[in-house]
């Protein structure tokens, strides 16, 4: 039996089956549902056998004191409302914190029903480090505010977790390439779903490839931490001599080689010293 308080429940990212027990025993219990799209909850609730003849509260950002101040009145009152996003962990770059402080300063009960995190499964898919990582919520949409936030967290040695929407995502990779060059990063979409995908390469690289293939769905791009600067001089030197003859890809394979550095990094730099040539 719950108790009147705010629940904070997450949903499927995608494969319905990752809805836990619990979590739908709280929704079905739940005396409110407040979330970001109502439509989009109902169907949910719908697939998952829940019935819906319960308030659903659309909780979004323009509106959210208001919002707050209702839900935590109806608390007051003895009910239990549940807060879902539209998709994964709610206030993950989703509003909500603003309910949650509210209902602990009137020293409400507040309760976490955990599930999936789209930030936390991609970064279980890229391969890249985990024991520590910055999470940075939508990449800025305008070029200038998409350049100073990448610009601002090069140099912090952590692993970069982004979010992204499908037809932003080549502006993104190409932003990237002049600011991460050389560093491996992730792309993660559809997770948990048929058509999941994660390709590993450089900024360069993936916008060639998503050119050629346009990424639908919903995204996650991982940028690895810095590493060590690439002695430039003597590998630019060695890489200029051998594309005189011999191929990009003879020439990246040998100057990798002898140099014990990765051949995703020389690869990165042939392809500038061949572009400028």
């Amino acid at each position: 039996m719950l108790k009147g308080g705010l629940y904070i429940v997450a949903t499927p990212i995608g494969n319905l089956q990752d809805i836990s027990e619990r979590a739908k025993n709280v929704l079905a219990a739940a005396d409110v549902v407040a979330c970001e799209d109502t439509r989009v909850s109902k169907k949910l609730f719908s697939l998952l056998g829940l019935k819906i003849d319960k308030p659903f509260a659309c909780y979004e950002d323009h509106r959210e004191e208001r919002t707050a101040q209702i839900l935590v009145q109806k608390i007051k009152d003895g009910a239990k409302v549940a807060l879902i996003s539209d998709a994964g962990s709610p206030l993950i770059s989703d509003p909500g914190f603003k309910l949650v402080r509210l209902c602990r300063q009137e020293n409400l009960h507040v309760e976490v029903v955990p599930g999936a995190s789209a930030v936390i499964c991609a970064l279980q898919l890229s391969g890249l480090p985990t024991n520590r990582f910055m999470f940075l919520g939508f990449v800025p949409n305008k070029e200038k505010a998409r350049g100073d936030l990448f610009e601002e967290v090069k140099n912090v040695n952590t692993t970069l977790v982004f979010y992204e929407t499908a037809p932003r995502l080549l502006q993104t990779l190409e932003a990237m390439a002049e600011v991460f060059s050389g560093r491996e990063i992730c792309v993660v979409r559809e997770m948990t779903k048929i058509y999941e995908q994660s390709i590993n390469a450089t900024a360069a690289e993936l916008a060639a490839y998503f050119k050629q293939n346009p990424a639908k769905g919903e995204i996650v791009v991982v940028v690895e931490p810095p590493k060590e600067q690439l002695p430039d001089l003597n590998i630019k030197q060695e890489l200029k001599k051998r594309l005189k003859k011999m191929s990009l890809k003879e020439a990246v394979k040998e100057v990798a080689a002898f140099s014990g550095l990765k051949k995703s990094d020389v690869y990165e730099l042939g392809l500038r010293l061949k572009n400028e040539q």
